[in-house]
């Protein structure tokens, strides 16, 4: 039965949006993937953005899209040794909750050891999402450097 995926990634700036549109385009081609949840797709346009109504609305959507899913792709790709914040909560709140995690890191380097373990599989390019067999989650582990 198909999924429903939680995409949590940071589109802050040209190359992230460029990458988190990819995952978008790959995860819709996916078969075992029924829906996908974007936040950069649920703007909350109808209020001004960062206003209190519009903080309000982002979290209370996403942490509901989040409920909601059976699966989190997450995208992981650092700047320096630091990863998005709202990601890393995003992250945290799903392997909480008992929600399977799909990493994707595109560039190379260390992943944190709080997302490089409880993760159930690690993919190296966006373009791994049409494939990638959500109804078997096949595990994935990281095996590279962890700080």
């Amino acid at each position: 039965m198909a999924k429903t995926i939680y995409l949590a990634s940071p589109f802050f700036d040209k190359e992230q949006v460029d990458r988190v549109a990819r995952a978008e385009s790959a995860l819709k081609k996916n078969a075992t993937a029924s829906s996908v949840f974007s936040p950069r797709e649920h703007q909350h346009e109808e209020f001004e953005m960062f206003s209190p109504e519009w903080r309000i609305a982002t979290y209370n959507g996403d942490v509901d899209a989040i409920n909601n899913a059976d699966v989190m792709v997450a995208v992981i790709d650092y700047v320096g040794q630091e990863v998005d914040p709202g990601t890393a909560w995003e992250f945290g709140y799903a392997v909480a909750n008992k929600i399977p995690v799909i990493v994707v890191k595109e560039k190379e380097g260390a992943v944190n050891l709080m997302m490089g373990i409880p993760l159930t599989a690690y993919l190296t390019s966006v373009e791994d999402l049409a494939t990638y067999d959500f109804d078997a989650l096949a595990e994935i582990p990281f095996s590279g450097e962890i700080f």
